[in-house]
């Protein structure tokens, strides 16, 4: 079911206003392309779809969850056709197979949650549904430049974006006074960060933590480390992952744990979840992103933390990833019409309701950059990111951001593999490197899905 041969394109720099990309970390990325899915009453008029999600309704009850479940439930009060929540834990569905397996058997969700970085698993599997016809010329000129293009094939749209996340490395001010050092010495760069991290590592702390789970969210963090040093995974349709630039971004990731300055398993839902790891004190420097404020906010409000960009190699220049996730629609489904007009009222509503349930989301309940002109402009009127972390994610990290690549699974698999062999096995980054472009390389050269980029 792969889609009409498309070459593939190159990567390219944008600033935050091309293009909100996200983090789907699904381990199972080997598995084959999707089966013909759709859930047991397939038809195109059955008046329940099902929502899968890792938001709500979640067991603690929180903001995001009650955000989703009061969504749906202003749906519900005015449709006949009901939307369904079914939550899955964050690390079942961002590390898990629960979401493929279920499509491979036949019974995927009608709605459900997908980053960038997946989308070609599922465009190329054929079960994404076109939300073209419920989405208004009006909401889609509301979105930022290149945000519907990464969700889009052919000019049709897929899914739609809910968010826009820049990463950043956050740190405990507490942590860094305690060490006797100060603001001078927040680091800038990765000779500076193995360093100040040294010097940070107690016997109940380390100094400084990346993700260390494979997934695509592994990837997701990974990547700026490549991009600073002008590299890319893919160039011209072919690999260019065989590159100084990757192999140093490997090497300094690896040299993290080598130095025992970065613990090999984070704790709480991994790399991302700054609460269980820099709040609780078990690490002292940690990347992250944009949604670890809101989180902090939320569950350590009072600790005292700042963020700074990712710190580059000598000679490097400033990159991070831009993080996003969508809604999208089962066109196997059992009602794929009434998903994509579920999908374009929740997230593409013009009205004043919309607008102010996006604002809710993207600032409030959970802290985003907006990806919707209205919707900034709301936020804007409201102070959200006029100062403190939120004004430096705007000012100083978002404008250096690009977009996280949609790749096949052939693709972000051999990089997922380099990534932990050097990372957790001390593996030799060079051929780490050409391993993985090998295998890429072999992928391409018969690849038929829609256009990586």
């Amino acid at each position: 079911m792969a889609a009409t041969p498309s070459p593939v394109r190159q990567l390219s720099r944008r600033s935050v206003l091309r293009g909100g990309l996200g983090a789907f970390a699904a381990s199972a990325a080997g598995l084959p392309l999707l089966s013909a899915c759709g859930g047991d009453d397939s038809g195109g008029n059955a008046k329940e779809m099902s929502f899968w999600n890792f938001y709500g309704p979640s067991d603690d009850q929180g903001p995001q969850s009650k955000w989703f479940v009061d969504t749906v439930a202003e749906w519900n009060k005015n449709n006949d056709v009901k939307v369904k929540l079914r939550y899955i834990p964050g690390k079942d569905y961002l590390n898990g197979t629960t979401l493929q397996t279920a499509f491979q058997s036949g019974q995927g969700p009608d709605i459900f949650l997908i980053s960038p970085g997946d989308f070609l698993r599922y465009y190329n599997g054929g079960v994404l549904q076109d939300l073209g016809t419920a989405l208004p010329d009006e909401a889609r000129k509301d979105y930022l430049p290149g945000l519907l293009e990464a969700r889009s094939v052919d000019g049709k749209v897929y899914g739609l974006p809910m968010e826009i996340e820049p990463l950043a490395m956050y740190y405990s001010e507490t942590a860094f006074e305690k060490a006797g050092l100060s603001e001078a010495d927040l680091p800038k760069t990765w000779d500076q960060t193995l360093a100040i991290a040294q010097k940070l590592t107690g016997k109940d702390r380390y100094g400084v933590m990346f993700e260390t789970t494979p997934g695509y969210y592994q990837n997701f963090t990974w990547y700026p480390f490549m991009w600073q040093g002008d590299g890319n995974a893919i160039k011209d349709g072919k690999s260019a992952f065989d590159s100084p630039a990757a192999v140093q971004a490997l090497k300094f990731w690896g040299d993290t744990v080598k130095n025992k300055v970065a613990p090999r398993k984070a704790l709480g839902d991994g790399g991302g979840d700054v609460v269980s790891n820099l709040g609780s004190g078990a690490a002292a420097m940690q990347q992250s992103g944009i949604w670890a404020v809101a989180d902090m906010r939320t569950k350590a409000k009072n600790f005292k933390y700042g963020i700074i960009p990712l710190p580059t190699p000598d000679g490097g220049s400033a990159a991070t990833d831009l993080g996003g996730w969508a809604f999208v629609a089962n066109s196997k489904g059992k009602n794929p019409e009434a998903a994509a007009k579920f999908i374009a009222w929740a997230l593409g509503s013009t009205d004043a309701a919309g607008i102010e349930r996006q604002r809710q989301w993207n600032t409030v309940v959970k802290t985003n950059l907006p990806p919707r002109k209205s919707v900034q402009q709301a936020a804007d009127a409201k102070g959200a990111f006029a100062d403190g972390a939120l004004k430096k994610f705007v000012s100083q990290i978002a404008p250096t951001g690009k977009p996280e690549p949609r790749f096949p699974p052939e693709v972000y698999q051999p990089i997922a593999d380099a990534i932990q062999a050097c990372q957790l096995n001390a593996a030799d980054p060079a051929k780490a490197a050409a391993d993985a472009a090998e295998k890429i390389d072999t992928f391409l050269n018969t690849y038929q899905g829609a256009p990586i980029s």
